[in-house]
């Protein structure tokens, strides 16, 4: 068993080629992954105390929170065709490098402008990061991207829930609470420098080709999948926003427990559930599981009010735990079920229009909150935002369980567009 080499004008790339090499770099993507969605959730926990501390309102915080969904948007449409065309390592060491960037514009930040520019920074970094990483598992272990899947997505949750708990109880426990979690998070980011600079390229055959944005397209015959899909993954998307940019507030407020690990806490809990429940459900079919996810959505969302403002830390942990587990189920089990309906000449379109709907429902909708914010007090704010979700995910599972599904396309090799897919079901 020999590694696979290719020359270039560059240098030689060291490609994947030896069986003993693919279960370290398998484990360091998923390492890549967790740690990426940790560094997004590290400014979470810190809202609070930057609005504060710098006197700004829930109206800002929001703002700030849609220009990371914004940049990753952006970067979500050019993202795939440029790993296709220089690698997936190249494209990992950017992204990896532009989010130590953005640590340090966080740890020197004096204002609302610098967040602005570290979240967007990130965002983009991030957005390269997981396409690129998703893009390279499939590389690995092409036959097995539901396998990736699962892994990627309990990945992802296990990571932003990290990131939350651990910014609140560093900020809470060591001194310079604005610049310690970057700090900390930033060492673990310079790890993966160093561990993607040994690992080998995993995409053998780059395009070379120009970049190209990946325009949004949605074909008619799958637009019914499209359809269920998108809608309860977008409402899964906008629970998430309103949670990591005002639920910490909201749950201090309401509790009376202002210490940064309690709110973090709320958010983490949340987050762990969904990927426990991720592993768990792996045996359910993704409609089913999509379908099971949008009704239950609904349904905590509504008993979330009552609990949440009902001043009872425990009542709060528990709305998040099960909010949680149907977050996990909705978001999982909806782009499985459209990963397995795509036709494979539209994967690329179709995963960009999905992904442009999830980001712009996102940072609308935590912008539209904190809008709200500003005119009503945050329990009503979140009680109207509580009550138009569980519409919404009524609706999608409503559709889920009338509908008739599409035909599924058998997978085929591809790109990093089509890995995406796979890379985050």
């Amino acid at each position: 068993m020999s590694s696979t080499t290719r020359h270039t004008a560059a240098g030689t790339i060291v490609a994947i080629g030896a069986d003993r090499s693919r279960p370290r770099t398998h484990a360091l993507l998923l390492v890549v992954l967790g740690v990426c969605l940790a560094i997004s959730g590290v400014p979470s926990a810190l809202y609070g105390t930057n609005a504060a501390a710098w006197h700004f309102s829930s109206l800002t915080t929001t703002v700030v929170f849609a220009a990371y969904a914004a940049a990753a948007l952006l970067a979500l449409t050019v993202a795939g065709p440029f790993t296709d065309s220089v690698g997936r390592r190249p494209a990992l060491l950017l992204a990896v490098g532009a989010m130590i960037v953005g640590q340090i514009v966080f740890v020197t930040a004096h204002g609302v402008a610098a967040l602005l520019v570290a979240r967007a920074i990130h965002g983009a970094a991030i957005a390269t990061a997981v396409v690129a990483a998703g893009a390279a598992l499939i590389d690995i272990r092409p036959a097995d991207g539901a396998r990736a899947g699962r892994l990627s997505g309990i990945a992802f949750s296990l990571g932003m829930g990290g990131g939350v708990v651990g910014s609140a109880a560093l900020a809470e426990l060591l001194p310079h609470p604005l610049v310690t979690p970057y700090v900390v998070s930033g060492v673990l980011v310079i790890g993966l420098v160093v561990g993607l600079a040994v690992m080998p390229e995993t995409h053998t055959s780059p395009t070379r080709a120009r970049v190209r944005i990946a325009r949004p397209h949605v074909p008619p015959s799958i637009a019914h999948d499209f359809g269920f899909s998108v809608v309860g993954a977008a409402a899964s998307w906008v629970v998430l926003g309103v949670y990591l940019s005002l639920f910490p507030q909201l749950a201090a407020t309401e509790t009376g427990i202002h210490v940064l690990v309690f709110g973090g806490g709320v958010v983490g809990a949340m987050t762990v559930t969904s990927a426990v429940v991720q592993w768990l459900a792996q045996g359910v079919p993704a409609r089913r599981m999509a379908v099971i996810g949008d009704a239950g959505m609904a349904v905590t969302m509504l008993l979330s009010i009552p609990l949440v403002l009902s001043g009872s830390a425990v009542l709060v942990f528990t709305a998040a735990i099960v909010l949680g587990a149907f977050f996990g189920m909705a978001f999982s089990g909806s782009l499985r079920h459209l990963s397995q309906a795509l036709p494979s000449q539209h994967r690329g379109g179709v995963m960009s229009a999905f992904y442009l709907i999830c980001y712009s429902a996102m940072g609308i909708s935590t912008v539209l909150a904190g809008a709200a914010a500003t005119h009503w007090t945050l329990p009503q704010t979140y009680a109207g935002f509580a009550i138009a979700l569980a519409v919404v995910c009524a609706v999608a599972a409503t559709v889920g369980v009338l509908g008739t599904r599409t035909t599924i396309t058998a997978p085929t090799e591809g790109g990093a567009d089509e890995a995406v897919a796979d890379s985050l079901s």
